[in-house]
């Protein structure tokens, strides 16, 4: 095993960090407790490189703590975050710039999470693989419990100096880990995890929970694993639930971790399998229906019917909430769920107009700007049941929206799992 000596030099050249800044601007982010944000560093660009130049290279760098802050995960419960600073962003950066190389090629085939060229499809797609082509059925769907806030120090730098002699580095990266947090202005001391939020945080989660793979690999047990999210294959309920034991007993006696009892489950290709978002079973990809009501939700919120704004300002920001969904979710067979969701959307966005109008003499007004001869109905503008009304789609057809730009994801192609294997 090779193991790097000299890598300080690397990390701390003025190229490498003015890199890891930009990596730092395109991400933006939040600022961290000294209130300095991205722009800020900006302006002083310069300086700002010279002095991480001097404090890495001459050893005396110390990075602050970061900001702790929570916000609320879509399935419920409290994520908590923590933010450095823009200073502690580009350091970490640089670092692992120069390091992720190192580690990137011994990582695990099916580890797929935070890696360079890998993606949550293909961590899809493998899963699929092992179960509908190696036929392996049987699935054990692991749940670690805040796993980046539990990671070991010790393990942690075991790890990480199994490849990584330079001892500078190795003294920078525990200092990151031990820079502690600051809630309502009071410090707390971080004796284990790496905070969600840090830009190194990702790699070094990697390379401990590459420590768990490498076991199961050891004793040719099929996983796929994309950051704290694993699923273990086997070909029958009683290997998969010999499997968990195994598994359990790597990730809470060795790494000292803590797998959610409540959450993980034994389940099968035949129930299908929830991960990522996607629900996998013999003959389709599906979508989590929670992850579908999610995203309708969200385009309820932007379609409100009382908003009283243009149509032109709700498409605009329609379309890129239905251009990431569908870039995500499209390797799904949708086909059908796309058609309907389209259905569904313009309707929501007739009845959005229809409110405009506010009674039935505004839409005739708009029918004769149009040259549509109607039946003079007192129709109910404000009624979702008019909406599809047949004299709704003459005035607002199909086209009126593609002419206003209107994404249509029913015109996307769909079913492109393969694509990723």
């Amino acid at each position: 095993m090779r193991k790097w000596y000299s890598l300080i030099d690397k990390i701390y050249r003025k190229e490498n960090l003015k890199l890891a800044f930009k990596c730092v601007k395109r991400n933006n982010g939040a600022p961290g407790i000294d209130g300095e944000t991205v722009s800020d560093f900006a302006e002083k660009l310069e300086l700002n490189i010279e002095f991480l130049h001097d404090r890495l290279k001459t050893n005396t760098y110390e990075p602050s703590p970061v900001r702790r802050t929570e916000i609320e995960k879509p399935e419920g419960g409290i994520r908590l975050l923590g933010i450095p600073t823009v200073k502690d962003r580009v350091v970490q950066q640089a670092i692992v710039n120069i390091i992720e190389p190192i580690f990137d090629r011994t990582f695990h085939p099916s580890s797929y999470g935070y890696r360079p060229n890998h993606s949550q499809q293909q961590a899809v797609a493998k899963a699929e693989r092992f179960m509908n082509r190696y036929n392996l059925k049987h699935v054990v769907d692991m749940d670690l419990s805040k796993c980046f806030d539990t990671l070991d120090h010790e393990i942690m730098m075991k790890a990480v100096s199994e490849r990584i002699s330079d001892g500078k580095v190795l003294e920078l990266i525990r200092r990151f880990l031990k820079s502690g947090v600051m809630l309502d202005e009071s410090f707390n001391a971080t004796e284990v995890g790496s905070p969600q939020g840090g830009v190194i945080s990702p790699l070094l989660s990697n390379i401990y929970l590459n420590q768990f793979d490498q076991k199961m690999m050891s004793k040719g047990i099929r996983i796929v694993r994309y950051a704290d999210d694993i699923l273990i294959f086997a070909k029958d309920k009683n290997t998969a639930g010999n499997y968990r034991s195994y598994a359990t007993k790597v990730l809470e006696e060795e790494l000292k971790l803590k797998v959610n009892e409540n959450k993980t489950k034994l389940t099968s290709v035949y129930e299908g399998v929830g991960f990522l978002g996607f629900v996998i079973r013999a003959k389709t990809l599906g979508v989590d229906p929670k992850r579908i009501k999610r995203f309708k939700d969200k385009v309820r919120r932007i379609t409100r019917r009382n908003s009283g704004r243009k149509f032109e300002n709700i498409i605009k920001e329609l379309n890129p909430v239905l251009r990431g969904w569908m870039n995500y979710y499209r390797v799904a067979n949708i086909k059908g769920f796309t058609r309907d969701f389209m259905k569904w959307l313009r309707r929501r966005l007739r009845m959005v107009k229809m409110k405009q109008w506010k009674t039935y003499k505004a839409m005739h007004k708009e029918m004769r700007s149009l040259g549509i001869k109607g039946n003079g109905l007192k129709m109910a503008v404000t009624k979702w049941k008019n909406s599809n009304a047949h004299i709704m789609h003459q005035i607002l057809p199909n086209k009126y929206f593609e002419d206003l730009g209107l994404i249509d994801i029913h015109k996307y192609e769909v079913g492109l799992l393969s694509n990723y294997y």
